[in-house]
Protein backbone atom coordinates (compact mmCIF):
# COMPACT_ATOMS: atom_id res chain seq x y z
CA UNK A 1 0.00 0.00 0.00
CA UNK A 2 1.15 3.58 -1.11
CA UNK A 3 0.53 6.57 0.55
CA UNK A 4 0.47 9.98 -1.82
CA UNK A 5 0.93 13.47 0.19
CA UNK A 6 1.11 16.26 -2.93
CA UNK A 7 3.24 19.58 -2.48
CA UNK A 8 0.63 22.08 -4.00
CA UNK A 9 2.36 25.43 -5.11
CA UNK A 10 3.30 26.53 -8.56
CA UNK A 11 4.62 22.86 -10.00
CA UNK A 12 2.86 20.62 -7.90
CA UNK A 13 4.51 16.93 -7.21
CA UNK A 14 3.87 13.82 -5.24
CA UNK A 15 5.84 12.68 -2.18
CA UNK A 16 4.88 8.57 -2.41
CA UNK A 17 5.46 6.70 0.21
CA UNK A 18 5.63 3.20 0.83
CA UNK A 19 7.52 -0.57 0.62
CA UNK A 20 8.47 -0.78 -2.93
CA UNK A 21 8.01 2.65 -4.01
CA UNK A 22 11.40 2.56 -5.96
CA UNK A 23 9.36 0.94 -8.44
CA UNK A 24 7.57 4.50 -9.41
CA UNK A 25 10.80 6.43 -10.49
CA UNK A 26 10.62 5.38 -14.15
CA UNK A 27 7.14 6.38 -14.67
CA UNK A 28 8.11 9.85 -12.55
CA UNK A 29 10.83 10.51 -15.16
CA UNK A 30 8.67 10.37 -17.88
CA UNK A 31 9.15 9.23 -21.77
CA UNK A 32 10.28 12.83 -22.70
CA UNK A 33 13.86 11.85 -20.72
CA UNK A 34 17.06 9.84 -22.41
CA UNK A 35 19.62 10.22 -19.97
CA UNK A 36 19.20 9.99 -16.41
CA UNK A 37 22.74 11.14 -13.98
CA UNK A 38 22.31 9.47 -10.20
CA UNK A 39 23.92 10.66 -7.81
CA UNK A 40 24.79 8.90 -4.59
CA UNK A 41 27.64 8.41 -1.89
CA UNK A 42 30.25 5.41 -1.66
CA UNK A 43 28.02 3.53 0.71
CA UNK A 44 25.05 3.42 -1.70
CA UNK A 45 27.12 2.13 -4.93
CA UNK A 46 25.43 -1.18 -5.16
CA UNK A 47 21.97 0.73 -4.70
CA UNK A 48 22.78 2.78 -7.63
CA UNK A 49 24.04 0.22 -9.74
CA UNK A 50 20.95 -1.95 -9.30
CA UNK A 51 18.89 1.30 -9.99
CA UNK A 52 20.94 1.85 -13.15
CA UNK A 53 20.24 -1.64 -14.49
CA UNK A 54 16.23 -1.04 -13.63
CA UNK A 55 16.55 1.91 -15.64
CA UNK A 56 19.20 0.55 -18.51
CA UNK A 57 16.57 -0.38 -20.93
CA UNK A 58 14.58 3.30 -21.13
CA UNK A 59 16.98 5.58 -20.37
CA UNK A 60 20.96 5.67 -20.57
CA UNK A 61 21.99 5.94 -16.96
CA UNK A 62 25.40 7.53 -15.31
CA UNK A 63 26.34 7.25 -11.85
CA UNK A 64 28.26 10.12 -10.06
CA UNK A 65 29.50 8.62 -6.72
CA UNK A 66 30.13 11.85 -4.28
CA UNK A 67 31.94 11.97 -0.78
CA UNK A 68 29.56 11.06 1.96
CA UNK A 69 27.33 13.78 4.41
CA UNK A 70 28.52 17.18 4.13
CA UNK A 71 31.74 16.08 2.27
CA UNK A 72 30.01 16.26 -0.36
CA UNK A 73 28.14 19.16 -0.46
CA UNK A 74 31.16 21.34 -2.21
CA UNK A 75 31.66 23.25 -5.48
CA UNK A 76 34.34 20.95 -6.52
CA UNK A 77 31.97 18.20 -6.11
CA UNK A 78 28.96 19.73 -8.12
CA UNK A 79 31.12 20.43 -10.81
CA UNK A 80 32.21 16.68 -11.35
CA UNK A 81 28.75 16.25 -11.64
CA UNK A 82 28.68 19.11 -14.30
CA UNK A 83 31.40 17.51 -16.03
CA UNK A 84 29.66 14.05 -16.38
CA UNK A 85 26.78 15.67 -17.66
CA UNK A 86 28.50 17.48 -20.10
CA UNK A 87 30.98 15.31 -21.28
CA UNK A 88 27.51 13.55 -21.47
CA UNK A 89 25.83 16.09 -23.48
CA UNK A 90 23.03 16.23 -21.26
CA UNK A 91 20.34 18.76 -22.43
CA UNK A 92 17.31 20.45 -20.72
CA UNK A 93 14.67 17.26 -21.36
CA UNK A 94 17.44 14.55 -19.23
CA UNK A 95 17.23 14.12 -15.68
CA UNK A 96 18.73 14.16 -12.33
CA UNK A 97 18.03 11.23 -9.27
CA UNK A 98 19.52 12.16 -5.94
CA UNK A 99 19.66 8.87 -4.09
CA UNK A 100 21.03 9.18 -0.22
CA UNK A 101 20.60 11.27 2.76
CA UNK A 102 19.65 14.97 2.93
CA UNK A 103 23.55 15.80 1.91
CA UNK A 104 22.96 13.81 -1.46
CA UNK A 105 19.68 15.31 -2.33
CA UNK A 106 20.67 18.42 -1.24
CA UNK A 107 23.85 17.79 -3.91
CA UNK A 108 21.62 16.84 -6.50
CA UNK A 109 19.46 18.97 -6.33
CA UNK A 110 21.59 22.22 -6.91
CA UNK A 111 23.20 20.20 -9.56
CA UNK A 112 19.37 19.71 -11.39
CA UNK A 113 18.88 23.29 -10.50
CA UNK A 114 22.16 24.70 -12.19
CA UNK A 115 22.28 22.68 -15.44
CA UNK A 116 21.28 24.83 -18.29
CA UNK A 117 19.43 26.29 -15.83
CA UNK A 118 17.12 23.45 -14.58
CA UNK A 119 16.82 19.73 -15.49
CA UNK A 120 13.59 17.36 -14.13
CA UNK A 121 14.83 16.04 -10.56
CA UNK A 122 13.67 13.11 -8.62
CA UNK A 123 14.69 12.90 -5.01
CA UNK A 124 14.92 9.20 -3.38
CA UNK A 125 16.01 10.00 -0.10
CA UNK A 126 17.43 7.16 2.05
CA UNK A 127 17.82 8.08 5.59
CA UNK A 128 15.00 9.20 7.76
CA UNK A 129 16.39 12.85 7.84
CA UNK A 130 15.86 12.70 3.82
CA UNK A 131 12.49 10.99 4.07
CA UNK A 132 10.83 13.57 6.76
CA UNK A 133 12.91 16.63 5.34
CA UNK A 134 15.75 17.29 3.52
CA UNK A 135 14.25 15.86 0.06
CA UNK A 136 11.00 17.16 0.31
CA UNK A 137 10.58 21.37 -0.15
CA UNK A 138 13.15 22.37 -3.05
CA UNK A 139 15.82 23.98 -1.08
CA UNK A 140 18.98 22.77 -2.39
CA UNK A 141 22.30 24.16 -1.46
CA UNK A 142 26.18 23.43 -1.12
CA UNK A 143 28.87 24.28 2.27
CA UNK A 144 31.31 26.87 1.89
CA UNK A 145 34.35 28.11 4.23
CA UNK A 146 31.90 30.75 5.64
CA UNK A 147 28.82 28.20 6.73
CA UNK A 148 26.59 25.47 5.76
CA UNK A 149 23.94 25.74 2.68
CA UNK A 150 25.20 29.64 1.63
CA UNK A 151 24.80 28.79 -1.26
CA UNK A 152 21.61 27.12 -3.11
CA UNK A 153 18.55 28.08 -4.88
CA UNK A 154 15.06 26.64 -4.25
CA UNK A 155 14.21 23.96 -6.87
CA UNK A 156 11.40 21.88 -6.69
CA UNK A 157 11.68 18.00 -7.93
CA UNK A 158 9.03 16.29 -9.87
CA UNK A 159 8.74 13.57 -7.75
CA UNK A 160 9.86 11.96 -4.28
CA UNK A 161 9.82 8.10 -3.58
CA UNK A 162 10.23 7.26 -0.42
CA UNK A 163 10.70 3.60 0.16
CA UNK A 164 10.17 2.57 3.03
CA UNK A 165 12.61 -0.72 2.08
CA UNK A 166 15.59 1.66 1.64
CA UNK A 167 15.83 1.70 5.45
CA UNK A 168 16.15 -1.80 6.11
CA UNK A 169 20.02 -2.14 7.47
CA UNK A 170 20.29 1.42 8.53
CA UNK A 171 21.85 1.40 12.58
CA UNK A 172 19.83 2.58 15.04
CA UNK A 173 21.99 5.52 15.49
CA UNK A 174 21.16 6.61 11.94
CA UNK A 175 17.13 6.48 12.83
CA UNK A 176 17.70 8.05 15.78
CA UNK A 177 19.72 10.68 14.07
CA UNK A 178 16.77 11.53 11.75
CA UNK A 179 14.00 11.60 14.39
CA UNK A 180 15.76 15.20 15.37
CA UNK A 181 14.01 16.52 12.42
CA UNK A 182 10.73 14.50 13.26
CA UNK A 183 10.64 16.25 16.93
CA UNK A 184 10.72 19.30 15.20
CA UNK A 185 7.50 18.48 13.57
CA UNK A 186 6.17 17.07 16.26
CA UNK A 187 6.92 20.77 18.84
CA UNK A 188 5.98 23.26 15.75
CA UNK A 189 2.79 21.76 14.61
CA UNK A 190 1.86 18.30 15.73
CA UNK A 191 1.40 16.89 19.14
CA UNK A 192 0.80 13.23 18.13
CA UNK A 193 4.10 13.03 16.92
CA UNK A 194 5.31 13.82 20.44
CA UNK A 195 2.60 11.52 21.78
CA UNK A 196 3.76 8.17 19.94
CA UNK A 197 7.50 8.66 20.97
CA UNK A 198 6.32 9.33 24.57
CA UNK A 199 3.89 5.72 24.45
CA UNK A 200 6.23 3.68 22.57
CA UNK A 201 9.79 4.80 21.47
CA UNK A 202 10.89 1.68 20.75
CA UNK A 203 7.73 1.33 17.74
CA UNK A 204 8.44 4.95 16.90
CA UNK A 205 12.12 4.41 15.87
CA UNK A 206 11.39 1.20 14.48
CA UNK A 207 11.20 0.94 10.44
CA UNK A 208 9.44 -1.74 10.44
CA UNK A 209 6.25 -0.66 12.54
CA UNK A 210 2.72 1.02 11.75
CA UNK A 211 3.79 3.89 14.38
CA UNK A 212 7.04 4.25 12.62
CA UNK A 213 5.07 4.84 9.06
CA UNK A 214 2.43 7.10 10.95
CA UNK A 215 5.20 9.78 12.16
CA UNK A 216 6.68 9.58 8.76
CA UNK A 217 3.48 10.68 6.98
CA UNK A 218 2.81 12.97 9.51
CA UNK A 219 6.46 14.56 9.11
CA UNK A 220 5.79 14.41 5.30
CA UNK A 221 1.82 16.15 5.36
CA UNK A 222 3.73 19.36 7.51
CA UNK A 223 6.20 19.56 5.13
CA UNK A 224 4.22 19.73 2.26
CA UNK A 225 1.42 21.71 3.91
CA UNK A 226 4.23 24.42 4.63
CA UNK A 227 6.42 24.79 1.60
CA UNK A 228 2.92 24.34 -0.67
CA UNK A 229 1.68 27.70 1.01
CA UNK A 230 5.33 29.41 1.28
CA UNK A 231 8.00 28.14 -1.69
CA UNK A 232 10.81 31.11 -0.58
CA UNK A 233 10.15 30.77 3.03
CA UNK A 234 8.25 34.60 2.76
CA UNK A 235 6.32 33.33 5.91
CA UNK A 236 5.26 30.55 7.36
CA UNK A 237 7.98 28.37 6.40
CA UNK A 238 10.26 29.91 8.51
CA UNK A 239 9.16 27.77 11.59
CA UNK A 240 10.87 24.82 9.50
CA UNK A 241 13.87 26.69 10.88
CA UNK A 242 13.16 25.79 14.64
CA UNK A 243 16.48 24.40 16.37
CA UNK A 244 18.27 25.32 13.26
CA UNK A 245 19.89 28.51 13.79
CA UNK A 246 22.22 27.31 16.54
CA UNK A 247 22.09 24.15 14.97
CA UNK A 248 23.68 24.97 11.62
CA UNK A 249 26.35 26.87 14.10
CA UNK A 250 26.98 23.50 16.21
CA UNK A 251 27.61 21.48 12.63
CA UNK A 252 29.96 24.68 11.60
CA UNK A 253 32.11 24.62 14.89
CA UNK A 254 31.93 20.81 14.56
CA UNK A 255 33.26 20.66 11.13
CA UNK A 256 30.68 18.78 10.21
CA UNK A 257 31.26 15.62 12.04
CA UNK A 258 27.97 15.57 13.76
CA UNK A 259 25.17 14.34 12.37
CA UNK A 260 22.40 17.15 11.35
CA UNK A 261 19.51 15.75 13.62
CA UNK A 262 21.89 15.96 16.79
CA UNK A 263 22.75 19.43 16.15
CA UNK A 264 19.03 20.54 15.65
CA UNK A 265 18.43 18.60 18.90
CA UNK A 266 20.80 20.69 20.76
CA UNK A 267 19.34 23.84 18.75
CA UNK A 268 15.50 22.81 19.89
CA UNK A 269 16.94 22.98 23.27
CA UNK A 270 18.25 25.66 23.16
CA UNK A 271 15.26 27.47 21.45
CA UNK A 272 13.13 26.07 24.45
CA UNK A 273 15.27 27.90 27.20
CA UNK A 274 15.22 30.92 24.69
CA UNK A 275 11.64 30.92 25.06
CA UNK A 276 11.35 30.41 28.75
CA UNK A 277 13.68 32.87 29.89
CA UNK A 278 11.01 35.42 27.70
CA UNK A 279 8.74 34.63 29.28
CA UNK A 280 6.89 33.03 26.42
CA UNK A 281 7.05 28.96 27.00
CA UNK A 282 6.37 26.64 30.89
CA UNK A 283 8.88 24.50 32.41
CA UNK A 284 6.57 21.92 31.78
CA UNK A 285 7.11 22.09 27.89
CA UNK A 286 10.87 23.04 28.16
CA UNK A 287 11.16 20.07 30.33
CA UNK A 288 9.12 17.43 27.33
CA UNK A 289 11.85 18.84 25.24
CA UNK A 290 14.87 17.46 27.43
CA UNK A 291 13.04 14.34 28.20
CA UNK A 292 11.81 13.22 24.31
CA UNK A 293 14.97 14.17 22.78
CA UNK A 294 16.67 12.04 25.92
CA UNK A 295 14.56 9.19 24.93
CA UNK A 296 15.58 9.34 21.55
CA UNK A 297 19.60 9.20 22.79
CA UNK A 298 19.98 12.66 21.26
CA UNK A 299 21.81 15.63 22.81
CA UNK A 300 20.76 18.20 24.76
CA UNK A 301 24.26 19.79 26.19
CA UNK A 302 26.90 21.76 24.14
CA UNK A 303 30.07 22.71 25.52
CA UNK A 304 30.06 25.89 27.71
CA UNK A 305 33.00 27.63 26.50
CA UNK A 306 32.41 27.67 23.29
CA UNK A 307 29.80 30.36 23.06
CA UNK A 308 32.18 33.11 21.03
CA UNK A 309 32.30 31.31 17.87
CA UNK A 310 28.59 29.84 17.82
CA UNK A 311 27.46 33.83 18.14
CA UNK A 312 30.07 34.66 15.06
CA UNK A 313 28.55 31.79 13.04
CA UNK A 314 24.85 32.46 13.54
CA UNK A 315 25.45 35.88 12.58
CA UNK A 316 26.51 34.80 9.61
CA UNK A 317 23.14 32.85 9.13
CA UNK A 318 21.06 33.26 5.86
CA UNK A 319 18.24 33.20 8.36
CA UNK A 320 19.46 36.68 10.03
CA UNK A 321 17.69 39.84 8.74
CA UNK A 322 20.73 42.19 8.54
CA UNK A 323 22.59 42.64 12.23
CA UNK A 324 19.89 40.66 13.54
CA UNK A 325 19.20 37.52 14.78
CA UNK A 326 16.44 35.64 14.09
CA UNK A 327 15.18 32.70 16.03
CA UNK A 328 12.18 30.39 15.60
CA UNK A 329 10.83 30.19 19.47
CA UNK A 330 7.25 28.14 20.90
CA UNK A 331 4.77 30.02 22.53
CA UNK A 332 3.43 26.50 23.47
CA UNK A 333 3.35 23.08 21.60
CA UNK A 334 2.11 23.95 17.86
CA UNK A 335 2.65 27.61 18.44
CA UNK A 336 5.87 28.84 16.55
CA UNK A 337 6.58 32.52 16.33
CA UNK A 338 9.56 34.56 15.65
CA UNK A 339 11.83 35.75 18.36
CA UNK A 340 13.50 38.94 16.41
CA UNK A 341 16.89 40.25 17.34
CA UNK A 342 17.56 39.19 20.58
CA UNK A 343 19.69 40.84 23.29
CA UNK A 344 22.85 39.02 23.06
CA UNK A 345 22.84 38.66 26.76
CA UNK A 346 19.80 36.87 26.56
CA UNK A 347 21.43 34.88 24.14
CA UNK A 348 24.39 34.19 26.57
CA UNK A 349 22.45 33.04 29.11
CA UNK A 350 20.08 31.08 27.25
CA UNK A 351 23.55 29.14 26.33
CA UNK A 352 24.15 28.66 29.74
CA UNK A 353 21.23 26.53 30.22
CA UNK A 354 22.50 24.23 27.88
CA UNK A 355 26.18 24.24 28.73
CA UNK A 356 28.47 21.36 29.78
Amino acid sequence: MTTTITVAGTNPYDVIVGRGTSAEIAAQLGSGVRKVLVVHPPTLGARAEALRQSLAGDFEVLLAEVPDAEAGKRVEVAAFCWQIMGQSDFTRSDAVIGMGGGAATDLAGFVAATWLRGVRLIQVPTTVLGMVDAAIGGKTGINTNEGKNLVGSFYEPSAVIVDLDLLDGLSQMEVLAGFGEVVKYGFIAEPEILELIEADVTAATDPNSDAFRRIVELSIGIKARVVGNDFKEAGEREILNYGHTLGHAIEFAERYQWRHGAAVAIGMMYAAELARLTGRLSDAVVDRHRSILESLQLPVTYPAGRWNTLLSVMKRDKKARGDLLRFIVLDDVARPTVLAGPDESLLFAAYQEIGS
